[in-house]
């Protein structure tokens, strides 16, 4: 930015902005770079959608090869047989009731430890973060199930996925970024605990609590293990214990077990584009404190 002196006048000239996109080597390799790794990224999901359209004969002839004529016929298949919408109907309820028992209690927990209204407060968060590397405690949990008279039941299956230590670790890293003042501002106004957390800390943690429901809502959705072990009633079963019951139902018709697939997949990402604004601040804001 310069200045010019014209008749007694100051004229602030702008700085002369170049136009047009340059090309350089170091711009074409992290473009191209970007474009492997999306290749990489959506080819498995592509080719995924692709078989989901094949009919059987082609796909017998050729698994790779783009349809012929599109299948829709597959997915009202798998929609109709092997109790698919029961299936979905029950990790629809696994996953939206574990996760807002996890996220209410979740917060009522990390709050005091952001705030150190705890003693030990970073002890306990360093046990939190300890168990992300502790292999599941599967033996202990089922003896447990068992004693208590959960086992098979939707209550004992919902009990064992309220654990989730990263929720806990990004809920304490975010709630550490608001300002205290809040709550001494709070506590003037005479406004209670549990109703200054309801009111004040949850709609102000929306991007930190949108992340951990998003983490938290996916795991359950693709959860394999204990509904194996701990879900014997085929009533009972969610869509990827279901899917075990879809193999055998249709031995190795695999252009109706991937629409299966496609159909299994579509919530989370309904609930994955609908919060994805929150999800990265949610990350990321946290880490720098107020």
């Amino acid at each position: 930015m310069t200045s010019v002196a014209k008749d007694g006048m100051i004229v602030i000239e702008a700085p002369k902005v170049k136009r047009g996109f340059s090309l350089s080597p170091r711009i074409i390799l992290s473009y191209t770079l970007l474009l492997i790794l999306t290749v990489l990224y959506l080819g498995p999901i592509l080719m995924l959608v692709n078989t989901s359209v094949l009919s059987q004969r082609q796909f017998n002839r050729n698994a790779t090869s783009l349809p012929e004529e599109i299948v829709l016929e597959n997915y009202t298949d798998a929609w109709e047989e092997a109790n698919f919408p029961q299936y979905m109907a029950n990790s629809a309820f696994y996953a939206f009731t574990a996760t807002a028992i996890y996220v209410v209690t979740a917060v009522f927990l990390a709050f005091p430890i952001a705030r150190g209204y705890i003693r030990g407060g970073n002890f306990v968060l360093t046990l939190f973060v300890i168990a992300l590397f502790l292999p599941p405690a599967l033996i202990p949990q089922f003896q447990l199930i068992l004693n208590i008279g959960l086992y098979n039941t939707r209550p004992g299956y919902i009990l064992l996925l309220l654990t989730n230590p990263i929720g806990i670790i990004i809920l304490v890293g975010y709630l550490k970024s608001l300002p205290i003042e809040l709550d001494e501002a709070a506590a003037m106004d005479g406004c209670g605990y549990i109703r200054f957390l309801l009111t004040i800390i949850f709609p102000l943690a929306r991007p930190a609590i949108a992340t951990v429901v998003v983490l938290h809502a996916i795991g359950i959705w693709n959860e394999l293990i204990l509904a194996t072990i701990y879900l014997t009633n085929q009533d009972f079963y969610p869509i990827t214990r279901g899917m075990i019951v879809f193999q055998g139902v249709y031995g190795f018709n695999w252009p109706v077990l991937a629409a299966a697939v496609v159909m299994m997949s579509i919530p989370m990402v309904i609930l994955f584009l609908f919060l994805q604004r929150y999800i990265i601040s949610g990350l990321t804001q946290g880490s720098v404190k107020a």
